[in-house]
């Protein structure tokens, strides 16, 4: 079967599309709520240029509610928490849909630290873990180097983390691409004609386009549209340069720039870990992540300046300094790194909010037509900063959700419209003229 990631297709200019859905963005937060959409009976469609290339590309897929919650962001607790509970299923359900494995593991995290030092801050955030009623455990430096004999003999202090899993992103991405793409299932029905694979649109959103006060689809920059009766705007740091967004929506989006390293593990290596082993080195935080194949992730990095002309979007140059502190401390914890083949080298930026909590729901409308309280025809789902695939099924479930009409009020505080400060409004933009060129 042919790649809809690699497919020579494009939409001819002027062409219009009609779908149920349409999903700007096609990271792993847009397949995945695409996915959920077509699984759950609507047609949908994907709309990007370059699927897969973004943040996602470069994500390491750690699922990791438990050593992902920071101090100050306990809000963002439940809602890990949720979207860890729904990833056995989710996964399962996605690798029987697209006939192979997009890499999900349930093998353990290690947090480790390099020092004293080290040791105090990895056991003061076990206080808040605990707290928070997390399940971390204490392991003596012999039963952690009993788990992974190359671990540095060293380190001062080692954490179980049952709970914290993880998945291969660039696999996840694959997978969704193939189960949208099968007309198995009794779900021919959902696929949308002049899509490619029944459901690509390998084209960049321009903007929003309106009818009678509610989103009704997306306009091409290749010159066409696609009318939609939903609108999911899931296209990270883009979101905010959309044309036609809600008047005076308020998407508070910035660049976090990271650096990533894959390296492949020699035969006489392998398997240099069975575990994600999650380090502090002299308080700087560093992870190594071991895959299937025999190659292992190390990331990542965190700055917001930029390097490069794309200091604005997701793509962005490798930083020489950033890749010489990941080496050098991952080395301090596992001394075999030295010994790997560097195979590849990225950066790329993940969407950050203010909060660092996503913009997640439908967008606050107030004094909307006969008491309206929400933009008709219009998600919103971005900002996912570092969560990104973790969150993916959680983000997913509650599109769904949405599309069906209900709203959680769990998840009230992750709304597109809290940075607004003002009454959002209907945008006056590109309408849909003719009613029929409406899905």
């Amino acid at each position: 079967m042919p790649n809809a990631l690699d497919a020579p297709y494009r939409p001819a200019p002027g062409s219009a599309l009609k779908a149920d859905v349409a999903v700007i963005g096609g990271g792993v937060i847009g397949h995945g709520i695409a996915w959920e959409a077509r699984r759950s009976g609507y047609s949908a469609v994907v709309i990007d240029d370059a699927p897969g290339s973004g943040a996602s590309w470069a994500a390491a897929g750690m699922l990791a509610p438990v050593s992902e919650l920071h101090y100050q962001e306990e809000d963002l607790l439940e809602l890990m928490l949720e979207a860890s509970g729904r990833w056995p299923g989710f996964a399962a359900g996605l690798a029987a849909a697209a006939g192979s494995d997009p890499g999900y593991l349930t093998t353990p995290t290690l947090a480790v630290g390099a020092d004293a030092a080290d040791r105090q801050a990895l056991l003061d955030l076990r206080e808040v873990q605990q707290a928070n009623g997390l399940t971390v455990e204490p392991l003596t430096i012999r039963e952690a180097r009993r788990r992974e004999p190359l671990l540095s003999p060293a380190i001062a202090s080692a954490l179980n983390t049952p709970a914290d899993h993880q998945v291969n992103p660039r696999l996840l991405v694959a997978c969704f691409r193939r189960a949208l793409a099968r007309h198995a299932g009794g779900t021919g029905g959902s696929f949308v004609a002049g899509a490619a694979e029944g459901y690509a649109v390998p084209d960049r959103a321009a903007g929003l386009l309106w009818r009678d006060g509610a989103v009704a689809g997306v306009t091409l920059e290749g010159g066409g549209t696609v009318a939609a009766r939903e609108t999911v705007v899931a296209n990270g740091l883009h979101a905010a340069a959309l044309t036609g967004l809600p008047e005076k929506l308020h998407l508070p989006l910035r660049p976090v720039h990271g650096d990533i390293l894959r390296l492949a593990v020699p035969a006489h290596l392998q398997p240099l870990l069975t575990s994600t082993v999650r380090g502090l080195v002299r308080g700087i935080p560093v992870y190594i992540v071991p895959r299937q194949d025999g190659t292992v992730v190390i990331g990542a990095t965190q700055r917001e300046d930029a390097l490069g002309k794309d200091s604005g979007t997701s793509a962005g140059a490798v930083s020489a300094g950033g890749v010489y502190q990941l080496l050098r401390d991952a080395q301090v914890l596992v001394p075999a790194v030295a010994e790997l083949e560097l195979l590849e080298c990225t950066a790329r930026a993940r969407p950050g909010t203010p909060d660092n909590a996503p913009l997640l729901g439908r967008v606050p409308l107030e004094d909307g037509p006969s008491g309206q309280s929400r933009v008709e025809g219009l998600i919103i789902a971005t900002g996912f900063f570092r969560h990104g695939v973790l969150l993916t099924p959680a983000a997913a479930a509650i599109c769904r959700d949405l599309l069906e009409g209900r709203e959680d009020p769990r998840w009230a505080p992750f709304n597109p419209g809290r940075f607004s400060g003002v009454a959002v409004r209907p945008a006056a933009a590109a309408t849909l003229p003719n009613p029929k060129e409406t899905a």
